[in-house]
């Protein structure tokens, strides 16, 4: 607080000090004391007012003086930070007059790209936000983009985003680059094909990291085992890149994480059990890698996961029965895998499901009926196994089914889908390669046999000789499997040729015979 000095009023202590002593000197008369206490009193209001004016005039003074230190402080913070924007950009823009456009981003001259925040105490502007990517058209990221090492003056920076931008020139991430950043929350670098080099393990001391996309980059090596220290990651991924090794058994700290997507890489090894410590796990997409080993039990307490896809790897069978407990399960891809088992029956309790695929995946036995309980399920493909027996009927009664393959396997017999799902799926449904599979072509209904590329029932010859047109072989008490009529006739007809050319052998020999002695 401002405090006026006590010397301001000398005037009016004095005239107040001499009052007193000449009343207390001598007593003038009535009106002369009146009219001299009367002047002083008016001289001493006047002085009290220009006092208060110049107070509050002083006060006002103070508060500009302070008004302009908090904007030279702005602006001492500002420049510093202006410094390191201007230089990150130019690194990766092809602009060299950026700066000279936009000397004012969080202001007066923003740009769609750079965001700002104003602190609270003292309420200074902060870039906190980068973002270069194929919405932004202008200006373009110049050929030999980079990320400067300016990047560290940003220290209240949470969104760091650049999409295709480092196409032509290496660029590598360095080990220091993200250590000190204590905000950043936000890091995608996608869809750089110049961006190679190691994952720095450094980026595990960015604890605030919520999200952590490097996916379309050309990055080599191992995942790095400090990535266990972003706990509070939500989403990570590493998708489409050349990482190799095996998945840290530290992947299983990340206790926030709900999103984890290291598809299209050239990971080994067995997945690790540490995976079911992901509780808030919702989408795991682990294909297209080298991944081997079976599916880890404990995959079956993820109980959130709503996406599992682990096609395109080397992982055997059996399927663990824990899994039955994914009950939110949507996606379950395992495709081109040899697991070289039958289908899971556990599968028709998940209800959930929308879309199941196990295409190549050496499956044997038949399929089951359980799966005809799954109502929002829209697509089926369990196409290149060795499935055999019949094609459930109730699977086309699903509701949501709009796509089943089930081609190139060892089915048999006669396909009894409604004819209505078989016209609304058209093409999407593939029968085909299944040599003793057949269909019941009706008059006056569309050539299903061709249309479905089945031979029609009527002119398939199966391991009985007849065809299915014909029905079953003549067995009134239904006991003898119709192979064993068939190969009773045709015993007996072989057999009979044999009699008769015995018997003219016989005939012969009995005629030579005779004429020898006659």
């Amino acid at each position: 607080m401002l405090r006026v000095p006590f010397t301001f009023f000398p005037f009016a202590i004095n005239t107040i000090q001499e009052t007193s002593y000449t009343q207390s000197a001598s007593k003038p008369s009535n009106f002369a004391t009146s009219f001299f206490v009367f002047v002083n009193l008016h001289i001493f209001s006047q002085m009290a007012s220009l006092s208060l004016l110049l107070v509050v005039f002083l006060l006002f003074a103070c508060g500009m003086v302070g008004m302009r230190s908090n904007v030279h402080g702005e602006e001492m913070v500002m420049e510093e930070e202006l410094l390191g924007l201007f230089e990150v950009m130019d690194g990766l823009v092809d602009d060299p007059d950026w700066a000279q456009a936009h000397p004012q981003p969080c202001t007066d001259t923003p740009w769609p790209g750079v965001e700002c925040e104003v602190s609270n105490d003292p309420p200074f502007f902060h870039v906190t936000k980068i973002h270069i990517g194929p919405d932004i058209l202008s200006p373009p990221c110049k050929s030999s983009a980079y990320l400067s090492k300016s990047l560290l003056k940003l220290t209240y920076l949470k969104t760091l985003s650049i999409f295709n931008c480092f196409v032509a020139s290496p660029v590598n991430l360095s080990s220091t680059l993200f250590g000190p950043f204590s905000t950043l929350e936000h890091l995608a670098l996608q869809s750089n094909p110049a961006l190679s080099g190691e994952i720095p393990p450094s980026l595990g001391g960015v604890t605030s990291l919520r999200v952590l996309s490097l996916s379309q980059n050309s990055f080599q090596g191992n995942i790095p085992r400090q990535i266990g220290g972003l706990v509070s990651l939500e989403q990570l991924d590493l998708s489409y890149n050349n990482l190799s090794g095996q998945i840290p058994m530290e992947i299983g700290d990340l206790k926030s994480i709900a999103i984890l997507d290291l598809t299209c890489n050239e990971l080994e090894g067995n997945l690790p059990s540490s995976l079911g410590q992901l509780q808030a796990l919702q989408k795991m997409d682990l294909s297209s890698n080298r991944l081997t080993g079976k599916i880890p039990p404990d995959l079956g307490t993820l109980k959130r996961l709503v996406l599992l896809d682990l096609s395109h790897n080397f992982i055997g069978g059996p399927i663990p029965e824990t899994l039955s407990n994914l009950k939110l399960l949507e996606y379950f891809l395992i495709d081109d895998n040899p697991i070289k088992s039958e289908i899971p029956h556990f599968l028709g309790d998940l209800f959930k499901l929308k879309s199941v695929s196990f295409s190549g995946c050496g499956l044997i036995g038949s399929i089951p009926n359980s799966l005809s309980s799954l109502k929002n399920l829209t697509a089926l493909s369990l196409d290149n196994n060795s499935l055999s027996g019949p094609v459930p009927p109730n699977l086309g009664l699903l509701p949501n089914l709009d796509q089943l393959n089930i081609s190139q396997n060892m089915l048999d017999g006669v396909i009894e889908l409604p004819d209505e799902f078989i016209r609304k799926l058209g093409k999407r449904l593939d029968v085909r390669g299944n040599t003793e599979l057949c269909i019941n072509d009706q008059p006056k209904k569309k050539n299903l046999s061709s249309y479905l590329e089945i031979p029609s029932c009527v002119n398939t010859k199966p391991r009985n000789g007849k065809s299915f047109a014909e029905g079953p072989p003549e067995d009134p008490a239904g006991i003898k499997p119709s192979f064993y009529q068939s190969n009773i006739s045709s015993s007996s007809s072989w057999l009979d040729v044999q009699v008769m050319f015995v018997s003219l052998v016989l005939y012969f020999i009995l005629i030579s015979f005779l004429n020898l002695f006659l």
